[in-house]
């Protein structure tokens, strides 16, 4: 007697229907491309040039070591690079810990 029949009803169409949802959607799509823009790309681009910068590394180059060891290269093999940092005192470093490629001469008294 109290209780009621529960009728089931069909909803209609939300206000703006597929362009109400794309609309709420779009704050976090355009968090997703200022992400990818301003952490993402750069990021790429540096380990790009990194890796470039290994590639080239050539005997006679004067290079900076993730440890702060600055030293010209003796050996450069596949892996592994023989950096120079005194005379006669020679250091094997992995190629991925040279971190920067110094000018020519920047060392002169080695």
């Amino acid at each position: 007697m109290f209780i009621t029949d529960a009728i089931a009803q069909t909803t209609a169409a939300g206000p703006g229907g597929l362009m109400g949802n794309l609309t709420s959607f779009l704050p976090i799509i355009l968090m997703f491309v200022v992400l990818y823009f301003l952490m993402i790309r750069p990021q790429m681009k540096r380990q790009k040039e990194q890796k470039a910068m290994m590639d080239a590394l050539a005997k006679g180059d004067e290079v900076v070591t993730s440890g702060g060891l600055l030293g010209r290269v003796v050996k450069v093999a596949d892996a592994y690079v023989t950096v120079e940092v005194s005379e006669g005192n020679e250091v094997v470093v992995q190629k991925s810990a040279i971190t920067t490629l110094l000018p020519k001469g920047t060392l002169k008294g080695l």
